[in-house]
C-alpha cells in the first residue's frame, strides 16, 4: 500500500445506524484514529479483511441474503471493485483469504463459502459452499451449524473454521475451489466457540467461546490439519455479574499476551502468556470504553476495539510489560462491529 499514513478500516451495521464502511488515519505517535472517508453502499458490511498487499479490502454483507464486495482502497476513500457477489448462505459474519479465493462463514445457514479472487483482487462469481452438520446442548443458541469465523492458518494450507453452533472446529482444504473437510475438532459442549486466534509460532491456537466465557488452549500441527484442545481458561477473574459473551480475541505480536473482548461485562481481558504457548495466565480486566464491545484488533502497541451498541471505537495503549492496555481515546461510530488496520 503506497501511502504516508497507515489506516484503519471499521465496519459496521447500517441497519442499525451504522455509517458502513469507515476509513480512519492513524497517527504514528499515539495510534489515534481520525475519521477520512465512510461508504454505505453494501448493507451492514459487519467484517473486513485486506489483501496481503494492502490495496483491496473485503467486506461481507451480514444479510439474510448474505454477499460479499471487493474494494479498492489505494485512495481515501474505498472504491467498489465490482458488483457484490453473493455466497449462498445466510448472515455471514467474518470472511478470510486463503489459496485465492475469499472465504465466508455463514453464521445463519451454518456453513462456509469459497468465492474465486481473481488475479486483479475482483470477485468472481462462481461460488462453492461447505454446509455444516451438528448441534450443541445449548438451547436455542445450538440448535444447529452456526459458522462463526474462517480464516487461513499460519502456514497458509489449511483453512480454519470456527461454529459456535456445534461446539467444533473444522479444518478444510479447497479441491477445484471447493472446500472439502479434512478433520473437525470438538471441543467441550456447550461452549460456543466463536473466533480463534493463532500464535505467531504457528504450533497453538487461542478459540474464546461465547456461551462459557472461556478461552481454549489448543496445539495446532500444520503438518497434519490437526487442532488439539488442551485446557480452558476463564476470561474474568471471578463469576459474572449479569451478561457475559465473550466476542474478539486477539494475540500480541510477539505472542507474549492475549486480548479477549467481553460483552455485556463490557471489559477487556489480558491474558500472559506462558509454558512456550501451552498456558494462558489471567493477569486482569479493564473496561472495554464503550458497550456491547465486537470485535478487536492489535497493532505497534495499541489495541482497538469496536462498541456496537455505544457506538464507538476506543483504543488503548498496551503496557509493554505487563500487556495490560490503557484507554487513550475513541471516536464515535454508530454500531461499529470490526476493526482492520492497513
Amino acid at each position: 500500500m503506497a501511502e504516508l499514513q497507515r489506516r484503519a478500516f471499521i465496519g459496521s451495521f447500517t441497519a442499525a445506524g451504522g455509517p458502513g464502511i469507515v476509513t480512519a488515519a492513524v497517527a504514528p505517535d499515539s495510534g489515534a484514529l481520525t475519521v477520512l472517508s465512510s461508504v454505505d453502499g453494501l448493507p451492514d458490511p459487519s467484517y473486513l479483511a485486506l489483501s496481503p498487499d494492502g490495496d483491496t479490502l473485503y467486506a461481507v454483507s451480514e444479510t439474510p441474503d448474505g454477499a460479499v464486495a471487493a474494494y479498492r482502497v489505494t485512495a481515501d476513500k474505498p472504491e467498489a471493485a465490482g458488483p457484490p457477489v453473493r455466497v449462498g448462505g445466510d448472515g455471514p459474519t467474518h470472511l478470510g483469504l486463503y489459496d485465492g479465493h475469499v472465504l465466508t462463514a455463514n453464521y445463519g445457514s451454518g456453513s462456509v463459502t469459497a468465492v474465486p479472487v481473481r488475479p486483479d483482487g475482483t470477485l468472481a462469481g462462481a461460488v462453492a459452499v461447505l454446509a455444516h452438520t451438528g448441534s450443541g446442548p445449548h438451547t436455542p443458541r445450538q440448535q444447529g451449524p452456526h459458522a462463526h469465523q474462517v480464516q487461513a492458518d499460519p502456514s497458509g494450507r489449511w483453512a480454519v473454521s470456527v461454529d459456535l453452533g456445534t461446539d467444533s472446529v473444522r479444518v478444510c482444504t479447497l479441491t477445484d475451489g471447493t472446500p472439502v473437510l479434512h478433520h473437525e475438532s470438538a471441543l467441550r459442549p456447550g461452549s460456543g466457540p466463536r473466533h480463534l486466534a493463532f500464535h505467531p509460532d504457528g504450533t497453538f491456537a487461542y478459540v474464546v467461546n461465547e456461551l462459557a466465557p472461556t478461552v481454549t488452549v489448543c496445539r495446532w500441527d500444520a503438518t497434519e490439519g490437526l487442532l488439539k484442545p488442551l485446557a480452558e481458561a476463564q476470561v474474568l477473574p471471578g463469576a459474572p455479574s449479569g451478561d457475559a459473551y465473550p466476542s474478539g480475541i486477539v494475540v500480541s505480536p510477539d505472542g507474549r499476551f492475549v486480548w479477549t473482548a467481553t460483552r455485556g461485562e463490557d471489559v477487556l481481558s489480558t491474558f500472559a502468556v506462558e509454558e512456550g504457548g501451552e498456558r494462558l495466565r489471567l493477569v486482569g480486566t479493564v473496561p472495554c470504553g464503550g458497550h456491547w464491545p465486537r470485535a478487536l484488533a492489535a497493532s505497534e502497541g495499541y489495541l482497538y476495539v469496536a462498541n456496537e451498541r455505544s457506538g464507538d471505537v476506543t483504543w488503548f495503549a498496551v503496557d509493554p510489560g505487563t500487556g495490560l492496555p490503557s484507554r487513550s481515546g475513541a471516536i464515535e461510530l454508530a454500531a461499529a462491529s470490526c476493526v482492520v488496520i492497513g
